[in-house]
């Protein structure tokens, strides 16, 4: 896999020397490095198919549905199951709360936030590793702090974390409001926040500035959908604070939809990162 695009400058002929780089991104990070070669060519880097090791025109073929020796695919694969799983879990309580217990509903959110955290380390722990060192170790965590896309997997793993926090102590019976305010929202607001500013550094990268419009690109719209998955998980947590008087409308009700909808939007973006990182058979 390549994460260099050349194509031809049609600016001037080839000079003998290598022109100064043009880099692009939302300061302080730069997202896009543009280097214009001898022969007339222009070379492009991109941070997002850098660390995550893509083709810029990922392969058209269907081959993406089974690529289990790619680590991408299974980052998608192992999100979107979490994503299911908060989806069905938030369903569940909508619709059939009155004939399923909640514990088994508070299990299932449980279950899923196991691979959110799963597929989030591996994410960070691929980007960690992007830049080859010569002892050729792993690198299990790194400390890359100029670097968009690690900061953007950091926040998300430490989001997943606390909401793995969060959906444990759900799984408490007879707590008081402040003990499930202390046990279960001050994690899952936190989480959310995290969650937040991880979709929203993992859009920038892709806009290669604070905000874009880019349609035509396959990575924009996987950071959008899931930056609005993130957006609807932080309207959830607020919605999920529960006062010592509780309020005349459904709070928690409103929670569980906005759950639901992040949920949705994360497994959308999921699915999409796997023909995203579709190689050349």
């Amino acid at each position: 896999m390549s994460d260099v695009s050349i194509k031809p400058s049609g600016l001037k002929p080839p000079t003998l020397k290598q022109s100064e780089p043009t880099v692009i991104g939302p300061w302080p990070f730069i997202t896009r490095r543009i280097v214009r070669l001898e022969n007339g060519l222009e070379q492009v880097w991109r941070s997002r198919h850098h660390r995550k090791g893509l083709l810029i025109n990922p392969s058209k073929s269907l081959n993406w549905l089974w690529m289990p020796n790619q680590l991408n695919w299974w980052i998608g694969v192992v999100f979107a199951l979490g994503s299911l799983l908060f989806f069905t879990a938030s369903l569940l309580w909508l619709v059939a709360s009155k004939n399923i217990s909640s514990d088994i509903i508070n299990a299932m959110f449980f279950a899923g936030s196991i691979p959110f955290t799963t597929a989030a380390y591996l994410q960070l722990y691929q980007t960690a590793n992007a830049i080859k060192t010569d002892d050729h170790k792993p690198i299990l965590v790194g400390w890359q702090p100029n670097n968009i896309g690690w900061l953007s997997c950091i926040l998300q793993f430490a989001g997943t974390l606390l909401f793995n926090i969060n959906t444990f102590d759900g799984m408490m019976a007879n707590l008081t409001w402040w003990q499930q305010d202390f046990y279960i929202w001050i994690p899952n607001i936190l989480g959310s926040v995290l969650f937040l500013l991880s979709g929203y550094l993992a859009y920038a990268e892709t806009c290669h500035s604070y905000w874009g419009w880019k349609p035509k690109s396959l990575s924009w719209w996987i950071t959008l959908v899931n930056l609005m998955g993130c957006v609807a998980f932080l309207i959830s947590a607020l919605f999920a604070f529960v006062p010592q008087q509780q309020p005349s409308f459904n709070a928690e009700e409103i929670s569980v939809v906005f759950t639901m909808l992040g949920a949705l939007g994360f497994f959308i973006g999921s699915i999409l990162m796997l023909p995203e990182g579709a190689v050349e058979s």
